[in-house]
């Protein structure tokens, strides 16, 4: 597993640590994901889970932990978090402290099943978000159906955000969105001080991506303390 972290511009701490699946020879997690056959999807599911609760916790970690997740591999809510439930108290991990993300790799054959998992989940104390929402499968109709704690823009709303009038009126737009629906909006695949300082200014403060920090393999990273002051500070001088 590698750490990526989700920045709190306003606060300049880490609002979470994203668990990514990485091969041990450092194969990014859609080649790892290629291999996994039907039959194992369950098992692999699983494993991630508990991987990323565990390595997370002896790493010291004390942030919110958001793990990928395969919806289409729970076939019983209550039952296929057992595995997640009983590590979670033998380490004395807070539950809210686990944001599961659904991942957008997968298409959702039964909407009203991942509507189950959500409510279940929150029930049980945990997150969850919707990942690299705009693209793939994480659209507005799944919105119909489920209430994600937070939604995920996916890079391709990021890009260039800060002179891309399209992609503006996008990103405007889903502020508004999910200002009305009470969820937390995160700003993933952020690049470019100028891409986060247009956000924050917006008041996107929560953002992700390689000008924070790049995924590391089995350790934590910090964003430099420097970097969340000239973000605060290009947005106040443009007020």
């Amino acid at each position: 597993m590698a750490f990526q972290p989700i920045v709190d511009i306003a606060t300049g701490e880490v609002f979470a640590q994203e668990a990514l699946v990485r091969g041990v020879n450092g194969e990014s997690a859609g080649e790892i994901l290629s291999r996994v056959t039907p039959a194992s999807l369950y098992r692999f599911d699983q494993g991630c889970r508990t991987r990323a609760i565990q390595l997370a916790h002896d790493l010291g970690c004390e942030q919110l932990v958001s793990i990928n997740f395969l919806p289409n591999a729970v076939y019983e809510p209550s039952a296929c978090i057992q595995a997640t439930l009983k590590l979670a108290d033998e380490l004395g991990w807070p539950l809210q402290n686990i944001m599961f993300e659904v991942t957008e790799t997968e298409y959702v054959r039964d909407r009203r099943h991942l509507q189950r998992i959500v409510e279940a989940y929150r029930a049980m104390g945990f997150l969850t978000a919707l990942d690299d929402f705009g693209a793939g499968y994480a659209n507005l109709e799944l919105l119909v159906d489920i209430r994600p704690d937070v939604i995920k823009a996916d890079r391709n709303l990021i890009i260039d955000v800060n002179q891309n009038e399209r992609r503006q009126a996008l990103m405007e737009g889903l502020i508004t969105l999910t200002n009305r629906l009470g969820i937390r909006l995160i700003a993933e695949g952020v690049e470019t001080l100028a891409e986060a300082c247009w956000l924050y200014q917006r008041g996107i403060k929560l953002q992700q991506g390689y000008l924070f920090a790049r995924p590391a393999i089995e350790t934590m990273s910090l964003p430099p303390s420097d970097l969340i002051e000239q973000i605060r500070a290009s947005a106040s001088a443009s007020v």
